[in-house]
């Protein structure tokens, strides 16, 4: 299963930060709206990413909770037809949360940078730095925080979680349901 190391951190505003990302980055910007329907899943997360009406993914992914760089095991599948997916699903599991938002992705070697206007929470940068099939979780650490200092994100910044948990927790629900949050 692919494997990433990923970080997110709140930002005061996404324009603020793409001239410090795009002096670094090998490739971007590339501007991509996203609209992320969740639903149960017993261990980890599973979610619909719709691009647009004929392009979207499902994406179930797992990693753990918390405030600094952890390691995240991902598979997607692309859809032609995201929307009947996104119904298929919330008829057969229930939609546990949406997150609608606008990416700005930059590509630095293996690492996707994310600068996310998330509605209803506000801007974000999410790192994303992918790891080979046996290389060792604390490599991608060290790059994921080596990149944090050099674009001036402090530690205080990070959050944990998932976009659809900050935006449960703002309207005063409970988090998406899931099992194990390995």
């Amino acid at each position: 299963m692919p494997r990433n190391i990923e970080i997110k951190a709140r930002i005061t505003s996404v324009e603020a930060l793409v001239p410090k990302v795009r002096l670094i980055a090998d490739q971007g910007p590339f501007e991509i709206p996203q609209d992320d329907s969740y639903f149960a899943c017993a261990a980890g997360r599973l979610k619909v990413r719709t691009f647009s009406k004929n392009d979207g993914e499902l994406i179930y992914y797992r990693r753990s909770d918390q405030q600094a760089a952890k390691e995240s095991f991902y598979l997607r599948s692309p859809t032609s037809s995201p929307e009947t997916m996104r119904s298929s699903l919330s008829l057969a599991y229930g939609q546990a949360g949406r997150v609608e938002k606008h990416r700005t992705l930059f590509l630095l070697g293996r690492t996707r940078i994310h600068l996310d206007k998330v509605s209803g929470l506000g801007h974000f940068l999410e790192l994303e730095v992918v790891l080979d099939e046996h290389e060792p979780p604390e490599a991608g650490v060290r790059e994921a925080n080596d990149l944090l200092a050099r674009l001036g994100v402090e530690p205080s910044q990070l959050i944990e979680g998932a976009y659809v948990d900050l935006l449960a927790n703002n309207a005063g629900s409970q988090t998406v349901p899931r099992g194990s949050r390995t």
